[in-house]
């Protein structure tokens, strides 16, 4: 019977405008459903979310900070989105269950909780708005690309329009097959490519996992509050390999990966960016060229964030009669 070791390893192994007369009759365009521009001063918001952060990292003095938090937030507000219209990041539902309860979402009360003393400075910001723009700041405060974003999400007041299942992404499927398979279909039902996905599966060069949430533990990369392309250099040159122990004891949590110094982790969906030949193209792109990763993202992210969400229109509509 294998070993934890060389069962993960065996599964996991690396390879124009109207020209018409109007006559005598002087006709003014009415402006019929117009939108105001919104109230919210989107700077103010963000530089309120960017203290909130260095605050608390401060407080924690750790190397810890909300960075990485707030991205997953943003993430999973949004990555709940499916091919129905159903989910996505307007209605911020994730304030009620059943996404609050949904495991992929454990923990996630910490940063929203966060975001009530920025809420209560800015109280015309919609949460589904405020919990988007967190992972926008964060990324950008913590040396990211500038993050393409415009208000005008709406809040529910229940979890009853709420998708029926989480269809966030899993860390591990039980094979490199099938989780590869996994991270197509859920980044597909999107409407992501995989060049998109690889770059979105960036953001792990933020935070770190919990043992107490995910069940996962560690850092992906030594810098976890500094957006860059390290997570695709590390993919690439470092040796991973079965997770055995913690701490001076057998590990006993689920299969995950370390490097050769065993503070840094993998999860089993990181590892299949290196074992699919077509993500592992994108991979060693970003690793090389961290440019067209920022770039990527920015875009990327920004996509991500505005699934299912139709935005009032800034513009008056005129009709003539």
């Amino acid at each position: 019977m294998m070993n934890a070791a060389a069962r993960l390893g065996s599964r996991y192994a690396a390879p124009a405008a109207a020209t018409g007369t109007l006559l005598t009759l002087s006709l003014w365009p009415a402006v019929v459903d117009a939108k105001s521009e919104p109230k919210t001063d989107v700077n103010a918001v963000k530089k309120s979310i960017a203290d909130l952060i260095e605050d608390d990292a401060e407080r924690r003095g750790d190397g810890t900070s909300l960075t990485g938090t707030f991205v997953r937030l943003a993430w999973h507000c949004s990555g709940s989105y499916m091919s129905d219209g159903v989910g996505g990041s307007n209605g911020a539902r994730m304030r009620f269950n059943p996404e609050a309860s949904w495991g992929a979402n454990a923990g996630l009360g910490v940063p929203r909780k966060a975001l009530e003393d920025v809420k209560s400075k800015h109280p015309d910001i919609s949460y589904a708005d405020l919990y988007t723009l967190a992972g926008v700041v964060a990324v950008e405060e913590s040396g990211g690309p500038k993050i393409p974003f415009r208000l005008g999400r709406a809040d529910a007041d229940s979890g009853e329009t709420s998708p029926k299942e989480c269809g966030l992404p899993d860390a591990d499927k039980g094979s490199r097959k099938n989780t590869i398979q996994h991270v197509r279909d859920v980044f597909y039902r999107m409407g992501f490519t995989d060049r998109e996905i690889v770059a979105l599966l960036g953001a792990h060069a933020l935070g770190r996992c919990h043992t107490d949430r995910s069940g996962y533990w560690g850092p992906w990369t030594f810098a976890e509050n500094t957006f860059s392309n390290e997570y695709f250099r590390l993919l690439v040159e470092e040796r991973w390999s079965p997770k055995m122990t913690h701490n001076g004891k057998p590990w006993d949590g689920p299969d995950q990966f370390e490097d050769s110094t065993g503070k840094l982790m993998m999860l089993p969906s990181d590892m299949v960016l290196v074992q699919d030949p077509a993500f592992r193209k994108v991979v060693e792109l970003y690793a090389k060229n961290e440019d067209a990763f920022f770039k990527d993202f920015a875009s990327a992210f920004s996509k991500l964030l505005e699934l299912g969400v139709a935005f009032p229109s800034t513009k008056p509509w005129y009709q003539f009669w």
